[in-house]
């Protein structure tokens, strides 16, 4: 079930505002979504990846808990901004592989 994203947007919002218990109801929220995304954007990468979807949320998940700077407005920004530092992540994780093997 998806929750209503009105819910979603309120968290945000507290969060922003330094609400420290409002990233822990967040989380449960959005977290299959994150991870369907997860997959849809491992779906298009090399067979036999190292990384699965749940690997790919938490890895998100870290780097948003870490940038003090990132305060979504709304639902829909959430889902972007996290769609776009999965997309880092994979960057990041291939720029890795290849700088091993050279």
């Amino acid at each position: 079930m998806i929750p209503p994203s009105n819910s979603i947007t309120q968290l945000l919002r507290q969060l922003a505002a330094g609400e420290p218990r409002a990233a822990e109801a967040l989380l449960p929220l959005v977290y299959e979504e994150l991870r369907v995304l997860a997959a849809r954007r491992l779906g298009g990468e090399r067979p036999g990846h190292t990384l699965s979807p749940t690997a790919l949320v938490h890895e998100v998940y870290l780097r948003f808990a870490r940038d003090q700077s990132f305060a979504p407005e709304d639902r829909r920004q959430f889902f972007a901004v996290a769609a776009r530092r999965m997309r880092q992540v994979l960057v990041d994780h291939a720029r890795r592989r290849d700088a091993a093997r050279r």
